[in-house]
């Protein structure tokens, strides 16, 4: 278990290889999250071929490289770009300028996979929504918190299945570790990083989203706040937000910083889905006081008490889904409307919140 959750990067031997080598070519750039690691190696392990790595510190690019000798690491990211074998970008830039180097990547007739959060402005959504519609290229989005979980991807293929009904509701909890000390200056600074439920909660409302089979939903609550890291007075540690989806399902979640030290991981995320025949619990990465991990899901229906072990079972099949949908033009691994409007809710709750709470870094009164 690792409490880095920066540079977090689940590997699974159950991904399924769904090209031969060279059929599907691609290259990482942007290492300033270390998402970028999760994102590439995903692709690789489905059988992309990464070509070309690029990022204005090369120093960022040495443990992929690691990984992949015999990649060329590249000075100038236009050379990624006027590469025609290339057929998609992974990047995982500074929050607020991922937005800017995707629309690059889509006039390059490429596709384009960034990390989350892909967009900190209503105003960048639109920009990519047009660009997309001209270019016909696809600006996909990592949401890792489903996408590279195993517990958390399985889930959704049982709750698909009806395996709990209806969807009634989902819930989820996400703390994440803070550790001020190991994170870059952006990470502080509010316009770059949009916000806690711009950025950690479109992992969540994604969720929501694709849980529910929802389309849309309406925002009724949102709530961000500065509650424990006065030196950091543009970050926000908390926040929280309640929705009703297009379905008719509730949705609630809480993101905070505050995972504490004692816990052996990065996070304790956890999700519960209550449908009309049953209902399940992810428990992503670890339980708690016990030492058979995470990657766990707990149902229960009509019949039965279940545990279902998920690490090393389920893999990762969003990313040969991808790599088809990018061959194919199809939209088997996520919609794009889907990957669009879970940006969107969330930069509409971070909006909401900011009008009800005031600025970020403030403190509720007691």
């Amino acid at each position: 278990m690792t409490r880095d959750g920066m540079n977090y990067a689940p590997e699974s031997a159950a991904t399924e290889t769904v090209v031969a080598p060279g059929e599907f070519v691609f290259a990482a750039s942007h290492f300033d999250h270390g998402h970028i690691f999760g994102q590439a190696k995903g692709l690789a392990a489905a059988g992309g071929t990464l070509k070309y790595v690029y990022d204005a510190d090369p120093a960022r690019c040495e443990p992929l490289l690691k990984d992949f000798p015999d990649v060329k690491a590249v000075r100038d990211f236009r050379e990624i770009l006027d590469d025609d074998a290339v057929r998609l970008v992974t990047s995982a830039a500074v929050p607020n300028e991922r937005c800017a180097i995707g629309l690059q990547v889509l006039d390059a007739g490429k596709d384009y996979f960034t990390d989350k959060c892909p967009f900190t402005t209503l105003a960048q959504l639109e920009s990519a929504r047009a660009r997309v519609a001209r270019t016909g290229r696809k600006y996909m989005v990592c949401y890792s918190e489903r996408l590279l979980n195993e517990a958390a991807w399985y889930a959704g293929e049982l709750i698909r299945r009806g395996a709990v009904g209806r969807v009634l509701q989902v819930l989820t909890l996400a703390p994440h570790n803070l550790a001020a000390d190991t994170r870059p200056d952006w990470f502080f600074v509010k316009e770059q990083y949009g916000g806690i439920i711009t950025d950690i909660g479109s992992h969540q409302f994604e969720k929501f989203l694709s849980y529910a089979g929802a389309a849309d939903a309406a925002i009724n609550f949102a709530r961000v706040a500065n509650m424990g890291n006065p030196g950091h007075p543009e970050l926000e540690d908390f926040g929280e937000a309640s929705l009703t989806l297009d379905t008719g399902a509730s949705a609630y979640t809480r993101i905070d910083w505050f995972n504490p030290g004692g816990l052996r991981t990065w996070g304790d995320g956890r999700t519960f889905v209550i449908g009309t025949e049953g209902y399940l619990e992810t428990r992503n990465y670890i339980n708690v006081a016990r030492d058979d991990g995470g990657n766990r899901i707990y149902l229960v229906d009509g019949k039965n008490e279940v545990e279902i072990e998920c690490d090393g079972t389920v893999g990762f099949p969003f990313f040969g889904r991808l790599i088809l949908d990018c061959l194919n033009r199809t939209e088997n691994a996520m919609t794009q409307a889907h990957a669009f409007k879970a940006a969107e809710l969330a930069l509409k709750a971070q909006a909401l919140a900011e009008s009800q709470c005031g600025t970020a870094g403030t403190r509720p009164s007691a």
